[in-house]
């Protein structure tokens, strides 16, 4: 599981999705992760868009899917993984950061630096603006509101992406997770976790995951908080204390 992009909880059961340079891995609580229909597609961008439904882009694994052009464009699963149809842009497009929020999806096409946006799930895009990105995170109630880091800082747009604005009092994060209005998480490239309650003008420095984080999730389950994030060599960890602490989720 090495090399991390994206992490997703399917909220039909609860389970924990990693999205590698090796393929999509199932990561039980107990136990060892999976490697989903054992297919080594390198998932770079990736997101759960609802019950057993997952949207992803990057290169395919060319055994299992020989037909797949070598730029994926927006793929999606309906099975939780074990199956993939390309929806649009094969072989044009390679996603490095998605999102479905809002009945949108909001994706940055590595490959020209475009920030794109679907509003018909996935089938048509719209270019809104062009930028060396790092993480894009959604307002949870404003799909206008969009968040990116890019190496220079956060930068944050009030029109769907087709704007920006530097965000000078926010720290250096790299990745972004934004499960609600008032919770915004951001790890730095040291591991040190910072939590903004007004959407990025301000932010507490929490604990720290003493790694450069790859990617991080927030799921809420049954009352509880949880905060996941990937780190190298192939370890994903979580706090349930706002990020003040992290124990070993999994470890390959």
């Amino acid at each position: 599981m090495e090399h991390v992009h994206g992490l997703g909880v399917d909220p039909a059961d609860g389970m924990l999705y990693a999205a590698s340079h090796f393929g999509l891995f199932r990561v039980p609580e107990d136990g060892d992760a999976t490697r989903v229909a054992d297919r080594h597609q390198d998932t770079m961008g990736f997101t759960v868009a609802g019950p057993g439904t997952f949207l992803g882009s990057g290169h395919p694994d060319f055994q299992m899917d020989p037909d797949f052009p070598t730029r994926l464009g927006l793929i999606r699963s309906e099975d939780a993984g074990e199956s993939w149809d390309i929806v649009s842009l094969g072989g044009e497009v390679d996603f490095h950061a998605l999102r479905a929020a809002h009945g949108n999806v909001y994706g940055w096409d590595a490959g020209t630096g475009r920030v794109m946006v679907s509003v018909d799930e996935g089938l048509t895009w719209e270019t809104r603006s062009t930028l060396d990105l790092r993480d894009l995170a959604v307002h949870p109630e404003d799909p206008e509101v969009l968040l990116a880091t890019i190496e220079q800082g956060l930068l944050r747009s009030e029109d769907g992406g087709r704007t920006w604005t530097t965000v000078p009092t926010a720290p250096g994060v790299t990745v972004l997770a934004w499960p609600a209005t008032s919770s915004l998480y951001g790890l730095t490239p040291d591991g040190a976790v910072h939590e903004s309650t007004d959407g990025g003008t301000t932010w507490t420095e929490q604990g720290s995951v003493q790694a450069e984080p790859e990617a991080v999730l927030v799921d809420y389950r049954e009352g509880v908080e949880s905060i996941y994030v990937a780190v190298s060599p192939a370890t994903i960890l979580v706090s349930t204390d706002g990020g003040d602490s992290f124990t070993t989720r999994y470890a390959g």
